[in-house]
């Protein structure tokens, strides 16, 4: 049976509510019995494509970004951090983790949507940098998530060699801001219904329901 409905997603690995957002939307579906009736297909919107290759503390990050003070990321990190408890996610922030580059990351998942498996390493890249204190932008901690999942590590790696591959990410990046992304998460439901932001699952359920009526 070939998928009904057609969701693509944009989103950044280092993004919590691109991981609330995909939970939520889980649900909608899990709860629907739908699971075979969805595909899903990611595409790149790094939040920071300028970052350093060595990151930056997240709070002093979020205070340069947004003006927050550090009581106020306290705050966001502990409401997140029960959001994600309720869609069985944990969220583990520490006073030194880092916002990090994401390029290769995307790069990574480019490759694994070739293999069929562009979500099996969005889940796992997910869980590794916001559960497992792991910096996805450090090369050996990416060949150890590719590893475990099964992937032929040698050869994803090598595709982060590839400057045309890497030019490509950008492209489609810039493809999206083009037609007025501006954030993320941003899902599109069979290229007709956009969602910004992450939504109560009870609006991504309706908008499954309004598919399913249809076949």
């Amino acid at each position: 049976m070939c998928a009904a409905i057609k969701v693509d997603i944009l989103s950044d690995v280092v993004c919590p509510w691109c991981v609330i957002g995909f939970r939520r939307l889980e649900k909608a579906i899990a709860d629907r019995g739908m699971e075979k009736a969805v595909q899903f297909e990611w595409h790149p919107f790094e939040l920071n494509p300028d970052m350093p290759p060595e990151g930056e503390n997240l709070l002093v990050h979020m205070a340069r970004k947004y003006g927050s003070v550090p009581e106020q990321g306290h705050r966001f990190r502990a409401e997140l951090a029960e959001r994600g408890a309720e869609l069985d996610f944990t969220f583990r922030f520490f006073d030194d983790m880092n916002i990090v580059n994401t390029r290769d990351a995307h790069i990574l998942l480019d490759y694994a949507k070739g293999q069929g498996r562009q979500t099996e390493l969005q889940r796992r890249l997910f869980a590794a940098y916001f559960s497992e204190y792991k910096d996805i932008a450090d090369r050996e901690v990416l060949k150890g998530e590719l590893e475990q999942l099964d992937f032929n590590a040698g050869e994803a790696l090598r595709v982060l060699r590839d400057d045309e591959i890497r030019q490509r990410i950008r492209g489609q990046e810039k493809f999206w801001v083009e037609r007025g992304v501006s954030g993320v998460p941003t899902m599109i439901f069979n290229q007709a219904v956009v969602l910004n932001g992450a939504q109560p699952a009870s609006v991504y359920g309706d908008i499954l329901d309004d598919f399913r009526g249809q076949f």
